[in-house]
This record gives structure tokens, sequence and C-alpha cells, in this order.
């Protein structure tokens, strides 16, 4: 279905954490799991457009599956692409992509990768037209960050090496530009990467959207980009949000019309869905 651009569309942003299950619990199913959740997703939102982060693709840690794939199918998103930031795992053993254009995996793809790697993804049932490809560069300088206890008894602080930010941007057939982006979680260095994005997409035809795990909290991404949130919603963590890191995201010039929809609990990731529906006027 081809969703004409008078018409209104339905937009979510979802940081996967690469589908672990909150609180953790060991021997996760982790196919099950993920499909649940996507469940959760499919039934209370019914969306047009899906930008993932945090996404892992043949990773053992997550039972070895393309979750793009998974979570696009059941969905019943037609239309998906896969784009790593990195090859091999995050926090173990990895290196960066040397070229996105050959690492990019669609619903088209022919041949695809059988390395593990680590990354962002979209679905959609509109039909791209074209797709996009951005490096934004990374942080030499990495950061404490809180994430869930493996025994699921609260959280815990551990050291992250900052990774290689990348967005993957969909031309859409109805006139819309969609970006999707996890930007770095290192001050400073996350701004820097939102107004690269920024200002690649002035280039870009369509109306533009520009969702994804900005790791920039109160609202700052409106008052230091071109762009403006279109929904006021805390994502983290999911527990208990009490900060906004997700984002959707239209030019402050945009006239639009939106209708903000409920966060979810889908008993996966330390992020919440964040998600809108909405009309180009």
């Amino acid at each position: 279905m081809v969703v004409a651009p008078a018409q209104k569309m339905r937009v979510i942003s979802w940081n996967l954490l690469h589908g672990v299950q909150i609180p953790p619990v060991k021997n996760q199913e982790w196919q099950k799991s993920l499909v649940t959740a996507a469940g959760v997703v499919a039934k209370n939102y019914q969306p047009d457009f899906i930008g993932l982060q945090e996404v892992d693709y043949l990773q053992p840690r997550s039972g070895g599956i393309n979750q793009t794939k998974v979570i696009a199918e059941k969905l019943g998103l037609k239309h998906w692409a896969y784009l790593p930031s990195l090859i091999g795992t995050p926090g173990e053993r990895w290196h960066k992509v040397e070229d996105l254009e050959k690492a990019l995996i669609t619903e088209k793809s022919k041949q695809v990768s059988k390395d593990k790697s680590y990354g962002i993804g979209i679905a959609t049932n509109v039909a791209i037209k074209k797709l996009y490809l951005k490096s934004l560069g990374r942080s030499w300088v990495g950061m404490p960050l809180l994430i869930p206890r493996e025994d699921a008894k609260g959280v815990k602080f551990i050291y992250v090496k900052d990774e290689p930010r990348i967005a993957l941007i969909a031309e859409l057939e109805n006139g819309v530009t969609i970006a999707n982006t996890h930007l770095s979680f290192v001050p400073g260095v996350n701004v820097f990467q939102l107004n690269r994005l920024s200002s690649f997409m002035k280039d870009l035809p369509g109306d533009e959207l520009l969702i994804g795990d900005l790791n920039l909290p109160g609202n700052l991404p409106t008052k230091v980009s071109g762009f403006k949130s279109l929904i006021s919603h805390s994502t983290y963590p999911s527990w208990k949000p009490s900060i906004q890191f997700d984002y959707i995201m239209v030019r402050k010039s945009a006239q639009v019309k939106v209708k903000p929809l409920p966060t979810l609990n889908t008993s996966i990731s330390d992020h919440v869905p964040i998600g809108v529906q909405l009309k180009f006027q």
C-alpha cells in the first residue's frame, strides 16, 4: 500500500537494545521474545514506517537472526533495509564498515553478508524510491553508561567505547523522506552529528523527518538543530521512563498535523518505542 502525501502516516522509532528482555532473563528465547514485542507494536501502533536502532544481525548473543527482517515481517511491512555501523560485536571485537553501500542489506538483496554485525534498520509499507547512507563519525572518548544487571537486580555502570555512527535515509514514493539514526552518547559529539545530518538532508527531496535515538535529553535537539520535535515523551529507562532520548522531528518550517501516540512497554530493551500519526499540510 502506498500512502499519498495528503494521507495520514504512522511513524515509529524504537531502540531495540538488540532485543534484550527487561528485566534480563537466563536462556532468553531471542526470536520468540522479539516477535512477541513486535506484535505489541503492531497491535497498538499499526505503523507505516518504523526506524530501529541498536539492531543485531546474525549475532550469536541474540539468536543469530536478522532482527530487522523479523520485525518487518511481524509488522507486515513489505520494504525493509538494514545498515551495519560495525562488523563484529559491540563491547567486544569489532571494526568499522569500510563501504556502507556494499554493507547495506534490503529485502531485495540477492547476496547478503554472513558476518555478524550491529547497526540500524527501517521497515515500511510505502515503496522506497531511493536510500541514502551517511557516515556521521564517532567520538574517540568513551563514557560510563547505566545498564541493567544480568541478574535482573537493579542496574550497573560500565565503561563503553563509542561506536561509528551512521544514518539510513529513505526517500519514499509518497513524498516523505525519513532519516533514521543513533547518535553518540558523548555530549557535544552528538550535537555535531545531528547538525551534520541536518545539513546533509537539506539537499534531499520531499517532506523531511528525522527520527531515532539522539542521546540528547530535554528537547535539546530542537534547540540545537533546524528540526523540531513532534512528540514529548520520556523514553528511557523503559522500566521507569524519566528522560527523552528518542525523537520524531520535522523541519521547523514544516506545516504538519500531529497526533502523538502513547508509549508502550514491549518487555524488551531499555528504551520504549515512540510514535506519531502525522499528515503534512
